[in-house]
């Protein structure tokens, strides 16, 4: 097939992706490509304001929808500032497609100073990406776009960027129409399948730990969990794989005291699609039991943090029911014990943020079910939002896994974008805010059913409270702060403020019942402490 530019092709190829968002910078190095897309009566260019948006908007669109997005950038710089956020979407295993200019193909590698030039753009691409490629002619553009994006989709999953000179941008595009289909999952060893079995026929304290990989084997996941009587701990990322209101799921509690002494007294562990993180397993301090089905589709994951009695390198959905035809019932007091623990941790951790409890509360209540829950790295979601706030559709579970600040805003911003007829909820603070404050304008231009909660308290509250347990001294944590009401004004957006613990229901219940966006402050200040301050799992050496 012919084109007139590469404008055209990309939209095509978008289309034929089930792309219908595209999340930019208009740039004299991405200009074909912007105006096909915002031609196009199918597609929805959306010009987020910092490159770094553009791929935090785009990965968390794909997330709530579960398929991949897609973000254009400008080249040098303007790739570099999408850098960040590839390594988010790299570490979340999210199929995100970046597409990013480049100068023109004669004067690549000439380091003459080109405009927008850089040092090996593709060499920094590729360090930041699953996969990296460079169109070099005009017949080649459409299979590196469908090579790009089916690397991009192809468990386990993650960013695939293709820089595109701008004159062959510019030029017609000869595509040959070709397919790249994303290989076949991997199956397991039949002998290690079997012993795997034939240990999970005996075992009657068992417990299940879900990740990431969970999240495409849920119904699978669930008759595993239900016919075993297991309790199911889970990563941050595996939340929702079985909606959280289920009596046994434990949750992301592993390293709590009750949830550590179900571990010690459990007779095997299964674990699907999770890494075992530093910051979900006490900086791997976590005691787990010695036997342990591994299950997951990277064999590279498989034993690199805790050995596994039987590592089975397959596809979550396909080698479950396997282990489900094999299983036999725990004893009723563990499936007991598991009920109880569930019910303690969540009572434990609700006392102990206090007045945060009533806005954790409200939220829980205010929300429909499965609604996205976009969480900012701060204390807030890193003590309660990333475990007491349930989460009952993991495409609603959108946090950056890879632990940077600032992103929260912009991927909330996706991911209402994909679901516009549904409220979606941001959880920021006010230092990772000002990160990418310019996206407020984004929010304000594109004007989405999203509530934007910034809890204000001065500056960087987890590293204020790191360094009043473990040093002397207060460095760099306490920040001007804009006066939120004045800058919600400046924006067009509504603003509403949640100062007392009794205010919180009200206030929520209005902004989520909004039909476009709403800044709601949480004083901090006003509103007063958790009960107990909230440091992250971190070994920090103490004099």
């Amino acid at each position: 097939m012919r084109y007139h530019h590469g404008g055209g092709l990309l939209a095509a190829h978008l289309k034929s992706l089930g792309v219908d968002t595209v999340f930019g910078i208009v740039s004299v190095h991405n200009l074909p490509l912007v105006e096909a897309v915002e031609a196009d009566p199918a597609l929805r260019f959306v010009p987020v304001r910092h490159e770094a948006s553009a791929v935090n908007a785009a990965d968390a669109h794909g997330r709530a929808r579960g398929s991949i997005g897609c973000a254009l950038t400008s080249t040098g710089t303007g790739a570099g500032n999408a850098a960040g956020s590839l390594i988010e979407a790299l570490s979340a295993g999210t199929a995100v497609l970046h597409v990013t200019g480049q100068v023109e193909s004669a004067h690549l590698g000439s380091g003459r100073g080109f405009i927008h030039e850089t040092k090996d753009q593709a060499g920094m691409l590729a360090a930041v990406s699953k996969h990296a490629a460079t169109i070099t002619s005009t017949r080649e553009a459409g299979r590196v776009l469908r090579q790009a994006s089916a690397a991009a989709r192809t468990a386990p999953g993650g960013p695939a960027s293709v820089e595109w000179p701008i004159d062959l941008q510019y030029a017609a595009q000869e595509d040959d129409g070709g397919t790249h289909p994303a290989p076949g999952p991997p199956v397991p060893d039949p002998s290690r399948l079997a012993a795997a079995r034939d240990l999970l026929a005996t075992a009657r304290r068992p417990l299940i730990w879900a990740g990431g990989g969970a999240n495409t084997a849920r119904d699978q996941l669930r008759d595993l969990l239900e016919t075993t009587g297991a309790g199911l701990l889970t990563s941050n990322s595996g939340r929702g794989s079985v909606p959280e209101d289920h009596e046994q799921v434990v949750g992301n509690f592993a390293t709590t005291p009750a949830a550590r002494a179900l571990l010690a007294d459990a007779d095997l562990l299964v674990t699907v699609g999770t890494h075992f993180r530093s910051n979900e397993t006490a900086d791997y301090g976590l005691h787990l039991p010695g036997a342990h089905i591994q299950i997951d589709v990277d064999a590279a994951a498989l034993g690199r943090v805790h050995p596994a009695t039987h590592a089975l390198h397959g596809d979550a959905a396909a080698v479950l029911p396997r282990l489900t035809e094999a299983a036999r019932p725990a004893g009723p007091d563990w499936t007991d014990r598991v009920r109880r623990v569930r019910a303690e941790v969540r009572a434990a951790l609700h006392d102990g943020i206090g007045p945060q409890a009533a806005i954790c509360d409200a939220l829980a209540a205010a929300l429909p079910r499965g609604s996205v829950v976009a969480r900012d790295v701060t204390i807030p979601s890193s003590s309660w939002g990333n475990r007491l706030l349930p989460v009952h559709d993991p495409r609603g579970n959108v946090f950056p896994r890879g632990g940077g600040i600032g992103q929260g805003l912009a991927m909330g911003i996706g991911a209402a974008l994909a679901r516009p007829g549904e409220p979606t909820l941001v959880i920021a603070g006010d230092g990772g805010l000002a990160v990418h404050l310019g996206e407020l304008l984004t929010l304000a231009q594109e004007r989405p059913r999203l509530t934007l909660l910034v809890f204000n308290d001065g500056g960087y509250g987890v590293l204020r409270n790191m360094q009043a347990t473990y040093t002397e001294r207060r460095s760099g944590v306490d920040l001007f702060t804009p006066d939120f009401a004045r800058l919600a004004e400046a924006c067009a957006l509504p603003y509403a403020r949640i100062g007392d613990a009794g205010e919180a229901a009200k206030v929520i219940d209005a902004a989520v019942a909004s039909d476009g966006p709403t800044l709601v402050e949480v004083d901090l200040a006003a509103l007063g402490p958790m009960k107990t301050p909230f440091t992250p799992p971190v070994k920090i050496p103490t004099r």
